[in-house]
């Protein structure tokens, strides 16, 4: 592991900070340290990382705003990438937003309304990033992301930086060809359309609010663990199921969305993960339904 330190600290690469601890970058406030943290800051900071990686056979793993993540206690062996400098930022031509994809998704909903695009309105309670929601196909209140996708840079595992379209990308539900083919969207851009500003935010607004009347916002928590398998809802089969309040260690059920697991306040990656299978045990049980997480779980047990 030394060797490849010493090449991260002579690469250029961006900020890199050494066993740095990852609760404090997942929603879930749950996660020990990475071996190492790197902040490239534009697309050539991110290929020649890649790159570099690559060439030394080092494990790596990005994080975007730390949603639909849970990393093990242990941590993650290997180096942790963030998107930071212009690849957290995002602007305007037209009807288009070329995003990078470390841009947090509800800031971006947020600013093509004010810019009166719509099309954006249901990413505005997802907390995740532009990559992410590209990576996920991330959706909500009956949208996604690829009806609005129009193309992608995107750094593959060896360094190489491609671009591709809606079409190129596979989008299915909650799934991308990132799934198959791994790599990290730099930039996306989004195609929108003309919309009334106050209409916008009115929708906006509704949503805002049923998330907050349904959603448990105020705690810890990475959104909804589960798929929805075909033709059903998880959280009506895990409510089903008796299964709201259910609670090991730190971690519980919502009570106010069943499709939730929050952190009461010393939940660790273990403890959500053993709720995880019970879960997805007394379903199997219970409905004969195999339940697929939507949230990933990464580092060393």
């Amino acid at each position: 592991m030394q060797q490849w330190k010493s090449l991260l600290s002579e690469a250029h690469v961006g900020t890199i900070r050494w066993n740095e601890p990852l609760e404090s970058y997942t929603t879930w406030k749950i996660g020990g340290p990475a071996d190492a943290l790197v902040i490239p800051g534009s697309v050539e900071q991110l290929v020649s990382l890649i790159s570099l990686l690559h060439a030394n056979q080092i494990p790596w793993l990005q994080i975007g705003r730390g949603s639909n993540l849970l990393v093990a206690d242990k941590g993650f062996r290997g180096v942790v990438i963030k998107l930071g400098g212009e690849l957290d930022h995002a602007h305007f031509q037209g009807n288009r937003v070329t995003a990078g994809g470390g841009f947090s998704l509800v800031k971006l909903s947020v600013l093509a309304g004010k810019e009166g695009l719509t099309g954006l309105e249901f990413a505005g309670g997802i907390p995740g990033s532009a990559g992410g929601a590209v990576y996920m196909n991330a959706g909500a209140h009956g949208s996604d992301v690829s009806r609005i996708f129009k193309s992608a840079e995107i750094v593959l595992d060896t360094g190489e930086l491609v671009t591709y379209t809606a079409e190129e990308m596979a989008f299915a539900y909650r799934h991308s060809i990132l799934h198959e083919r791994k790599g990290i969207v730099a930039r996306a851009v989004f195609e929108l359309r003309p919309g009334d500003r106050k209409q916008i935010a009115e929708a906006m607004a509704r949503f805002k609010e049923y998330r907050r009347c349904t959603q448990p916002l105020q705690m810890a928590c990475a959104g909804s663990v589960f798929r929805n398998p075909p033709g059903d809802h998880a959280a009506r089969l895990v409510e089903h199921a008796g299964l709201k309040g259910k609670r090991i260690g730190g971690a519980e059920v919502s009570m106010q969305h069943a499709n939730f697991i929050v952190n009461t306040g010393q939940a660790t990656a273990e403890d959500v993960l053993t709720l995880m299978h019970h879960i997805q045990e007394t379903i199997q049980t219970e409905y004969g339904i195999e339940l697929m997480p939507e949230v990933y779980a990464v580092g060393e047990r």
